[in-house]
C-alpha cells in the first residue's frame, strides 16, 4: 500500500513539474512516466487518463488552500476587518514554498478557459462566494459590481506578484523581492485595502 502511495505521489510531483515548465498540452503521459520512472500502467491505475491526472494535480494543491482560506476567514470572527478578509484570502497562497507550483499557477491563469473549467467551477466558486459576501458585508456601500471587480484585481495582483517574483530583484535594481513572504503579504494587503476602500467607480466611465 505504501509503495502504491509513493508511486502516486511521484506521478503527481512529476506531472506538476512538467506541466508548469512545458504546459498542459505539450506534456504527454510518456513524458511523465519517463521522468517519474514509472510505467504507463501505473498512471492508468491511479488516474485513468491525462485529463484526470491534470484535475488531480490541481486539486491536490488548491483544496488545502481553500480549506486554509475558510479556516482563516472563520477565525476572523463574525465581523472581520477588511484587512482580515484580505489576509485570509492571500495568506495561504503566499505561505506556499513549493517551487513547482508557481509556474503551474502561471500556466493555469494564462489559459482562461482552463481556469474556468478546471479551477473555478470545480474548486473556487463556493469559496469565492464566501469571500464576496465577506467583502460586501464590510463595505456595504460599495456596489456589487465594484466588489467583484476589486476581487478580480486582487487575484491579478496576487498571481502576477508570485509568478513574476523571481525577476523582481533584476528589474527593480534589487529594491523588490518576494523572499520575505510576511513582508510581501503586508505590502499587498495595504495596497489592496486602499483599492477596496476607494469610492465606487463612475459607471459612465
Amino acid at each position: 500500500m505504501a509503495e502504491k502511495a509513493d508511486t502516486k505521489a511521484r506521478i503527481l510531483d512529476t506531472a506538476e513539474k512538467l506541466f508548469g515548465i512545458n504546459g498542459f498540452e505539450s506534456v504527454s503521459l510518456r513524458d511523465i512516466t519517463t521522468d517519474a520512472s514509472v510505467n504507463l500502467a501505473a498512471v492508468n491505475y491511479h488516474f485513468q487518463s491525462k485529463d484526470a491526472l491534470i484535475d488531480a494535480v490541481i486539486a491536490r494543491r488548491i483544496e488545502p488552500l481553500n480549506a486554509r482560506r475558510l479556516e482563516l476567514l472563520d477565525a476572523a470572527g463574525p465581523n472581520p476587518a477588511l484587512e482580515n478578509i484580505l489576509d485570509a484570502f492571500l495568506r495561504p497562497v503566499y505561505e506556499l514554498q513549493i517551487a513547482s507550483l508557481i509556474p503551474l499557477m502561471g500556466r493555469v491563469m494564462s489559459n482562461p478557459d482552463m481556469f474556468v473549467d478546471r479551477v473555478f467551477d470545480k474548486h473556487l466558486a463556493p469559496v469565492g462566494a464566501r469571500f464576496f459576501a465577506a467583502f460586501h458585508a464590510v463595505l456595504p456601500g460599495l456596489p456589487m459590481a465594484d466588489v467583484a471587480w476589486r476581487m478580480h484585481f486582487s487575484v491579478g495582483v496576487m498571481t502576477h506578484t508570485l509568478t513574476w517574483g523571481r525577476i523582481y530583484p533584476r528589474i527593480t535594481n534589487g529594491l523588490c523581492s518576494i523572499d520575505d513572504r510576511e513582508a510581501l503579504l503586508r505590502r499587498t494587503i495595504q495596497f489592496l485595502a486602499a483599492g477596496f476602500r476607494t469610492p465606487a467607480s463612475n459607471p459612465i466611465l
